[in-house]
């Protein structure tokens, strides 16, 4: 049987270039996630010499990172070539702040990164991985490409998160991508050979008028249905008015909501190789779940 939830990555790499252009205005809360991620890094004792900032949407990270880190090397990986372009117009800044080292700009799908093994000290991922068919393979990859030491930092997708669109739009095709739980997620970072995995969970929620300025963000950032399962060809009226007939349950105090479970993560690939067995235990940090 087919996985209804199996992501296209040809679509998404075309929905995401598309997007390019308007992103930024969009993805407030991506640049929300953007910032705490960066604070969380303050706690960290690392001093990296190669950065990979993976899935990097218009580039924002990468400066931020090569502000934070003067004089190291920064790699921007994104899937789709609009967003990369976008990254490319910080490249006077970003030479700047890096010593005059060239950055790098990869189009690239996280499940397969073009890196030699053992490249990069800090790996970075803001909300992109949830965009991964198999969490297996692409912590793998973090892996294999970090040094000894090296640190892996990022933030995903809950499976609340549009929770409320979720259940407004049950027609019996797929219109909201499957997120992982936070504790799979722990356990996916363990056999790959992670140490120390920390997680904690926030909930965001963005209220709109109606449903449709709910898609309208969706769209601006990218953010299409490329699931197996969902429909094929336009939706059609009905659809959409049933839509906002449902969604309407959910309505609070004049607004419609929408939710986002935001993960946060980081491990460290420890400086001996260990290797995750069925019978192995391993400790998981998970911190209590905030609102917010």
């Amino acid at each position: 049987m087919s996985d209804q939830y199996h992501i296209d990555k040809a679509r998404v790499r075309a929905s995401f270039h598309r997007a390019a252009g308007s992103y930024d205005a969009a993805a407030i809360l991506q640049q929300e996630i953007r910032a705490r991620m960066l604070d969380r890094l303050q706690l960290v004792k690392l001093a990296p010499t190669r950065i990979l900032d993976a899935g990097c949407g218009t580039g924002h990270a990468s400066v931020a990172l090569g502000k934070r880190y003067a004089g190291s090397e920064v790699i921007s990986l994104d899937i789709a070539l609009g967003m990369l372009q976008q990254t490319l117009r910080h490249y006077p800044l970003l030479k700047r702040l890096l010593g005059n080292k060239a950055p790098a700009a990869i189009c690239a799908d996280i499940e397969q990164l073009p890196l030699q093994a053992g490249s990069v000290d800090l790996a970075w991922s803001n909300v992109a991985i949830q965009w991964c068919n198999d969490l297996d393979q692409a912590f793998g990859e973090f892996h294999r490409v970090l040094r000894p030491e090296g640190l892996l930092m990022f933030s995903t997708f809950g499976p609340d998160t549009l929770k409320e669109l979720r259940a407004a739009s049950g027609d019996g095709h797929v219109h909201v991508s499957r997120f992982i739980d936070m504790h799979d997620i722990g356990d996916a970072l363990v056999r790959a050979g992670f140490a120390d995995p920390v997680l904690d969970v926030e909930r965001f929620v963005l209220t709109y008028d109606d449903v449709m300025a709910v898609m309208r963000d969706l769209k601006a950032i990218g953010a299409h249905n490329a699931s197996a399962g969902r429909p094929r060809g336009l939706l059609g009226r009905g659809f959409l008015a049933r839509l906002a007939e449902a969604y309407e349950q959910f309505r609070d105090q004049g607004k419609l909501p929408a939710t986002y479970e935001v993960v946060y993560g980081h491990a460290w690939k420890p400086a001996q190789p260990r290797h995750a067995h069925a019978s192995d235990t391993a400790a998981v940090t998970f911190h209590p779940r905030k609102k917010t």
